[in-house]
């Protein structure tokens, strides 16, 4: 049985979220730190760093971003599955909640947002939806 590390990663976010927590932490690969890194700068999160402790084992550890007490992310949603994988070409990529969210899509050049890709006119495999 394989185990999907992206949307253990997401849903350990959304929990944080949920639970108004001002940072969570995740165990650490360089996908999850792609998507940290485009969460950062789309603004949909403080900060993120990568933590080492005694152990082999390395964390990431996600600062979230609340304005006025509301949490800057209203939905963080799983697109492609390991069941079900969801590909789309650089011309079928549509805006997320009219252009105000974003997805973020795995592609020859990386983990790129949506914007990126149609901006390198690229397409790939969707992983997620944020907004």
């Amino acid at each position: 049985m394989s185990v999907d590390v992206i949307g253990n990663f997401l849903t350990i976010i959304r929990n944080g979220v949920m639970a108004s927590k001002p940072w969570i932490v995740a165990p650490y690969s360089k996908v999850k730190l792609d998507l940290a890194a485009i969460l950062k700068d789309e603004g949909f999160i403080r900060d993120f760093h990568v933590v080492e402790s005694d152990s082999v084992k390395k964390e990431i550890k996600v600062f979230l971003k609340y304005v006025n007490g509301e949490s800057v992310i209203h939905e963080i949603k799983r697109i492609s599955k390991p069941g079900r994988r969801d590909y789309v070409g650089a011309k079928a990529i549509r805006p997320v909640i009219g252009g105000l969210g974003l997805s973020i899509l795995t592609t020859s050049h990386g983990v790129i947002s949506n914007r990126k890709a149609k901006e390198l006119g690229v397409g790939g495999e969707v992983l997620c939806t944020v907004w």
